[in-house]
């Protein structure tokens, strides 16, 4: 029996196990991974009765695939959700579909609601051209958007940066309220030194003229319009967050008679002299295991999957080595209310604001965006009636002066950072915190990014190996693209394909999947 050793239970690890394990009786599958829980960036941590989610998942594809498979793992709810009912608000239900009072393994219909808080004022997110926010701009600045977006589209820059991304489609007034700190504090660079393709991956389609058109053809009521990724209204959410579906979906890699072995890092990986790979080096409990294997399915960082390899040419291993990361770190606090007053038409219990998530751009202040845990499901809060449970997200790198602080001391700015932006009045009313980290979360666009093409080729050259998932290809990808190049890598194991293009042309064409119904996943 051939062995297919995969690397990372994150989303790409743990759909190719499942893929693997459904559509052959003869591989066997085992999978490493390195923390103690499922799901990598897309986690959930429970603490107190409280859930946190980690980085923020809505769950919307235009991929038949992946929906079919979520609806698998998580049906479709079939009865309202606790704060429906107290709300007397009806959502979209599913004839049949379990009742989220009294299963868990169930998937959600919610609101989408994110906005930009600037200037102690709600935007939309994506910003709108509506009359309410003309009204919060001002006359003068006003004009002046208006006239930055003509001379943009007049006088087209040459899309060699983020930067000039975002000022083609925006104009440099907008750019510069919307795009420009935000952006710098989430990567740590400025956009003027970010490769555009991040831009062009991550804002499919969005522009002032996307927003203005779909403005018009909402007020006309145009019947199957094309909506893009973050003009939805509505998303899919498993009920206790989404690290539930990669719970759900370990457990039945584990059913199907797949191996899952946690707190396990995975450090080398033995090549042949033939350029293939014959084994791979994990450490757990502080020994060192070698096993060997006939399929090498990588969805750990490029970096370090390159890092742990014998004999890899000096310009690949450059390359890898120079790839830059982000990482992240939130805090949730538990507090009895916040200050934002709720002026949507959008119901919700305590009338606290409708926001999943809510972006920061205040210079004054680090935080990069928070989320309203109340907002994503009902049950992510134990007592969703009386609290309010936000988590604070800042964007770091390992090892900088946010990463090394102690939880007291993350705490401290956190709450401090709450008062100046105006949600809270005093550190008193904080009930409870708690911090987490995230290692690798965001793979960047810069430094050695613009040569990837060259290290895509080399890994590509190595047999038996394949690179899945937003780490394991160094690519911003969703969830759903996450996935399908799992489903892409599975059908070359399965077929014997050796061209891997497929799986590294997931989520490159602007028109992928595009023709299909619904949207993509979205994680910001």
């Amino acid at each position: 029996m051939k062995k297919a050793l995969v690397i990372g239970a994150g989303p790409a690890g743990l759909t190719a196990a499942y893929e693997l394990l459904t559509k052959s009786k003869d591989i066997e599958v085992t999978v490493f991974e390195e923390s103690g829980c499922f799901g990598g960036i897309s986690k959930t941590v429970e603490y107190k009765g409280n859930r946190m989610d980690m980085g923020g998942h809505r769950f919307f594809s235009k991929i038949p695939e992946v929906n079919e498979w979520w609806d698998h793992m998580l049906p479709m709810q079939g009865a309202p959700t606790y704060d429906d009912i107290i709300l007397k608000r009806a959502m979209p239900l599913c004839k049949g579909g379990p009742d989220p009072e009294k299963d868990d393994r169930v998937m959600l219909t919610r609101h989408r609601v994110s906005r930009i808080y600037f200037g102690d004022k709600f935007y939309d997110y994506p910003i709108s051209l509506k009359l309410e926010t003309l009204k919060d701009f001002g006359f003068l600045t006003t004009m002046e958007v208006g006239f930055s977006y003509l001379a943009a589209l007049a006088h087209k820059r040459p899309e060699d940066s983020l930067e000039n991304f975002y000022i083609n489609r925006y104009g440099r007034k907008l750019y510069s309220m919307f795009f420009e700190y935000y952006t710098e504090n989430l990567w740590g660079r400025h956009p003027r030194e970010i490769d555009p393709s991040w831009g062009a991956q991550r804002t499919k389609g969005m522009s002032i003229m996307a927003i203005l058109k779909d403005v018009v053809e909402k007020k006309l009521n145009k019947k199957n319009r094309k909506v893009e990724t973050s003009l939805i209204e509505e998303f899919k959410y498993p009920k206790l967050g989404p690290g539930q579906l990669w719970e759900v979906t370990a457990g039945e890699v584990e059913k199907l008679g797949g191996t899952i072995i946690k707190n396990a890092k995975v450090t080398r990986l033995h090549k042949d002299r033939m350029n293939r790979l014959t084994s791979l080096t994990y450490e757990k409990d502080g020994r060192e295991y070698t096993v060997e294997g006939d399929y090498f399915i990588s969805s750990m960082p490029v970096r370090d999957l390159v890092g742990g390899m014998n004999d890899v040419p000096a310009t690949p291993a450059r390359i890898a080595k120079g790839l830059p990361y982000r990482d992240y770190m939130t805090l949730g606090v538990l507090v009895p209310k916040i200050n934002l007053k709720n002026k949507t038409s959008l119901k919700t219990v305590g009338n606290i604001v409708p926001d999943c998530w809510v972006y920061v751009q205040d210079r004054n202040v680090k935080l990069g965006r928070f989320q309203i845990y109340n907002n994503w499901s009902p049950y992510m809060v134990k007592d969703l009636e009386h609290t309010v449970w936000l988590g604070l997200e800042y964007f770091v790198n390992e090892g900088d002066k946010f990463w090394s602080m102690g939880e007291k001391e993350f705490s401290q700015v956190g709450i401090s950072e709450m008062i100046k932006l105006g949600l809270i009045d005093s550190p008193k009313v904080v009930l409870d915190t708690h911090m987490e980290k995230v290692k690798k979360a965001y793979p960047a666009y810069f430094d050695t990014y613009d040569e990837m093409d060259t290290l895509v080729e080399y890994l590509s050259s190595i047999e038996n190996l394949y690179c899945v998932g937003r780490n394991g290809q160094h690519r911003y990808n969703n969830i759903d693209h996450s996935m399908v190049t799992s489903f892409e890598a599975v059908k070359n194991i399965l077929s014997g394909q050796k061209d891997k293009s497929n799986i590294w042309n997931v989520n490159t064409e602007k028109e992928y999947h595009e023709t299909a119904k619904e949207n993509e996943a979205e994680v910001d």
